[in-house]
């Protein structure tokens, strides 16, 4: 009978301790959260986790979002919804890479808003008219009505800013140099000259100056065609830009091959004025010759058509560069012809200078041309354009643009907008710096191959 019992206690023994160690099984398993925690995965993707919260306010208001991400949608019957933070994002944490002074970007600072300019300029860009009446007639006229209604089809993180604002100022130096460009090409006209949307920007360019040497970027000329330009008029430009802007420590100068440190002049249209007038102030022999003077330098001709080539080397330009972002719509801006155009500039001893942008839209403001849109695939578009200008091995590539709004081809963070007329493309589903990294991280690829090819040549 005791051996009974000692072998009954032996087994109860037993199965406590099983039915104990299933029990603390079971408990590891168990969830910490009672309640349902955040899905699989999202941990590991803070850009979607931080947007879980609109789902649950409105997922359908998102799900449009997001087929409507490539597409501008007029007349939309919705609540306004903008998604604008309350100051720009910061800039990047990691270790920032050096600077590449062979990329260049446009940059352009016609922008105006009633506090800092008294009104809107630019933002409210005019609807332009196509040249056939009959086609111009089935499309909007007037023109764009900020801050919520502006002339783009993105939406600026930084709204609808003014390019006076030392603020702004700040942050698009901060991006620049966050994306390591070490050159902005800034959109200019003489002092007494301006677009037909904005007012005279010369005054801006101290202030651009400055706040570029505090970044370490340097600043060239993008010299537009403001009305009467000829060779006459261009050498009292130059001679006003080297002599009030020369000496400042942001002024950038392109070192030749020969060791000569010499500014550097993008020429905007330069094919609407004749070689011959060019020649008077490009060529030595010129009567406007500024050749060998104290304001020489490297002068770019924007080349769109084939037969430009010829008119630019006639005109004693030092260079070539493509401007638009649009695979496809000029001879210039065809990525298939680059080879063949840094060939002849090779042979002739010009600058090839590629240009290359994220996309195009320009439908904002020409309604008419959406013909000539560009996507951006999320950034593919722009990956394709950067390998196929590196595969040219040039010597400086140029980025279109750092601020164009009108045409799409920025590279400014964007951000998510809507209103009850429109819904504002942008980055998604990458963050608003999508083409900030972009620029950097082709930066870095470009100085690495640069340094190789340059060795050969």
């Amino acid at each position: 009978m005791a051996k009974f019992r000692r072998r009954t206690c032996i087994i109860l023994s037993l199965f406590i301790l099983l039915v104990f160690s299933l029990m603390m099984g079971l408990k590891m398993l168990r969830p910490n959260k009672a309640t349902f925690g955040d899905p699989f995965g999202l941990d590991l993707l803070p850009e979607v986790r931080q947007r879980t919260p609109h789902l649950e306010k409105n997922f359908d208001s998102q799900k449009n979002d997001k087929i409507n991400s490539e597409i501008n949608i007029k007349n939309l019957k919705s609540i306004e919804i903008t998604m604008k933070p309350s100051k720009a994002s910061e800039p990047y944490s990691e270790e920032q890479p050096p600077l590449n002074y062979n990329l260049h970007v446009f940059y352009y600072s016609w922008y105006g808003n009633p506090q800092f300019d008294g009104e809107y300029m630019h933002w409210n860009h005019p609807i332009l008219k196509h040249w056939n009446p009959k086609i111009s007639k089935n499309y909007p006229q007037g023109k764009h009505k900020p801050p919520d209604d502006i002339g783009s089809s993105f939406y600026p993180e930084l709204g609808s800013y003014s390019s006076r604002d030392p603020s702004v100022i700040e942050t698009h130096m901060k991006q620049i140099y966050s994306a390591s460009i070490g050159v902005l090409a800034l959109s200019w006209y003489p002092p007494s000259s301006h677009d037909e949307n904005g007012e005279s920007t010369d005054d801006l360019v101290p202030a651009i100056l400055d706040k570029a040497h505090k970044y370490n970027l340097k600043v060239t000329f993008h010299i537009e065609p403001y009305y009467n330009r000829d060779d006459q008029s261009m050498y009292k430009n130059i001679k006003y830009i080297i002599d009030k802007y020369g000496n400042h420590p942001a002024f950038y100068r392109y070192k030749t091959k020969t060791g000569n440190a010499l500014p550097m002049f993008y020429v905007y249209d330069s094919y609407i004025t004749k070689p011959e007038q060019w020649a008077n102030l490009l060529t030595v022999s010129g009567s406007q010759s500024i050749r060998n003077s104290p304001y020489d330098g490297l002068f770019i001709a924007l080349l769109v058509e084939d037969k430009h080539k010829y008119d630019i080397l006639q005109g004693g330009f030092d260079g070539i560069y493509t401007y638009f972002a649009t695979n496809g719509f000029t001879y210039g801006s065809s990525y298939e012809n680059w080879a063949k155009l840094k060939l002849f500039c090779d042979h002739f001893k010009l600058i090839f200078i590629p240009s290359v942008g994220p996309g195009y839209i320009d439908t904002s403001i020409r309604p008419w041309n959406a013909q000539n849109t560009r996507n951006r695939i999320n950034g593919k578009y722009y990956e394709t354009a950067l390998r196929a200008a590196l595969q040219t091995h040039p010597s400086v590539i140029s980025i279109t643009s750092f601020n164009e709004w009108h045409e799409g081809t920025q590279i400014e963070k964007a951000i998510p907008k809507r209103t009850t007329s429109t819904v504002y493309l942008d980055y998604r589903p990458h963050k608003p710096s999508l083409y900030l990294e972009l620029t950097r991280k082709w930066s870095g690829i470009y100085s690495k191959e640069r340094a190789t090819y340059a060795l050969d040549q």
